[in-house]
């Protein structure tokens, strides 16, 4: 192969995170940015060329880099742009795979964050030998990728799959990013846990809690795990609520699609029991009879970094036969691509 290496993007709310991949799923070096502190899409661009050209240089990857693929919040693997990133600082539409391509002179294809965690888990992790699973993120947002019949789900126009925005809270639900009230993302993401730790100090005023040392509008989902690893009754008590209703999502989600299995990823899915042991009691007492005690949840067994990575790597094999994304109408129904990256990782 005269290019070994593919680069993979995760564009996430709050960081970027980069690696060169080689073709057997080898994360060879990766490095981050912050996404969120740049006010205009140019001088993060800027940012993300500087540093990805510097590890390119560092691993003697320069030339050698046979495409880039990109997971990015509501990117559209069909026309390259991201058309609503709800939890990122820019306006949008962003022709975010032109933008990249153009600067970096390389092919360049692009998908949903959430969607490029299922093709890494599905290509190297818990996934492996799944045909019928739906990846769960939990982090700024709550994102999924859907896999059926071993095929992402796109949809006819490229936004299937979220998931997030499930209104879960029909009355007085919480305003969400996306415009609308008590979508899923704004209680069981890493922001929402926050929210309802807020949330509940205010309504249990005279109730004690070490959360209460911390600036109320400081406090983040770290704080709350900690507390209630402490032992603190308030913190377990919203991590209580978060599993009920991320169980009872879940169950409503099964009907949908009958997986095999949800796989969790992220931050808030390392809170292990606290999250775990409410979300299991959720899902089955929610569940339709036909499917109680056939849907495993499984966590990811890929390095945080690595699964949106490793899933937006797979993309740069093929971002070659990608056409621009201008190229691209919007209105006609595309077939659905194959989501199975041309090389298979070794044992």
């Amino acid at each position: 192969m005269s290019k070994p290496y593919v680069v993979g993007i995760d564009i996430g709310g709050t960081n970027t995170v980069f690696g060169i991949v080689d073709a057997r799923g080898v994360v060879l070096a990766s490095s981050s940015i912050k996404t969120r502190k740049h006010s205009t899409i140019e001088a993060y661009l800027d940012e993300l060329h500087t540093e990805l050209t510097k590890l390119l240089e560092a691993n003697d990857a320069i030339g050698k880099i046979h495409g880039i693929g990109i997971g990015a919040p509501n990117a559209n693997y069909y026309t390259g742009t991201i058309e609503s990133g709800v939890n990122l600082p820019w306006p949008t539409p962003i022709p975010l795979a032109q933008l990249v391509s153009d600067k970096f002179g390389i092919p360049v294809s692009i998908t949903n964050d959430a969607n490029a965690a299922a093709i890494g888990e599905m290509t190297y992790g818990a996934a492996r030998g799944l045909k019928d699973f739906i990846m769960i993120t939990l982090g700024t947002g709550v994102g999924s990728g859907i896999v059926i019949n071993g095929q992402l789900v796109y949809g006819h126009d490229g936004f299937a799959g979220e998931l997030g925005h499930i209104i879960v809270k029909r009355n007085n639900g919480r305003l969400c990013g996306c415009g609308r009230c008590g979508c899923l993302e704004t209680y069981c993401s890493a922001t929402g846990v926050a929210r309802t730790a807020r949330e509940f100090l205010e309504a249990r005023s005279n109730e004690p809690s070490l959360l209460r040392n911390i600036p109320t509008e400081d406090i983040t989902s770290k704080d709350v795990y900690d507390a209630a690893i402490a032992g603190d009754k308030l913190a377990k008590d919203v991590f209580e609520f978060t599993g009920d209703i991320l169980g009872a999502a879940l169950a409503d989600f099964t009907v949908f699609s009958a997986p095999e299995a949800f796989i969790l990823f992220g931050g808030l899915a390392k809170s292990g029991e606290l999250l775990m042991k409410p979300l299991r009691e959720s899902m089955e007492k929610n569940m339709i009879k036909i499917w109680k005690g056939k849907v495993k949840i499984l966590l990811s067994e890929l390095k945080e970094a690595d699964a949106a990575v490793l899933g937006a790597s797979a993309l740069g094999w093929e971002a070659k036969q990608m056409p621009t994304p201008s190229a691209i109408p919007v209105t006609p129904t595309p077939a659905v691509p194959q989501v199975t990256p041309a090389t298979t990782p070794q044992a």
